[in-house]
């Protein structure tokens, strides 16, 4: 675990597999859980939200959007 700006920050690996992604469809679906998003940056703007995080503004998740031209 490593501290940035007074914020603990950890990483958690783990490859999902079918039935763990099936529980948190029903957890979500259920309303027992809910995401918290706090800003949404598209990917041409991902320097500029790892900024946001980084000073501390974020209250909930960032969400780097990346979009497919069809």
């Amino acid at each position: 675990m490593s501290e940035s700006h007074g914020r603990k920050m950890t990483s958690v690996t783990k490859k999902a597999n079918q039935e763990d992604l099936l529980v948190i469809r029903d957890l979500l679906e259920d309303g027992k859980i809910k995401p918290v998003i706090d800003e949404c940056y598209p990917l041409s703007r991902t320097a500029e939200a790892f900024r946001y995080f980084a000073e501390g503004h974020a209250r909930g998740k960032v969400v780097i959007t990346i979009s497919v031209q069809e």
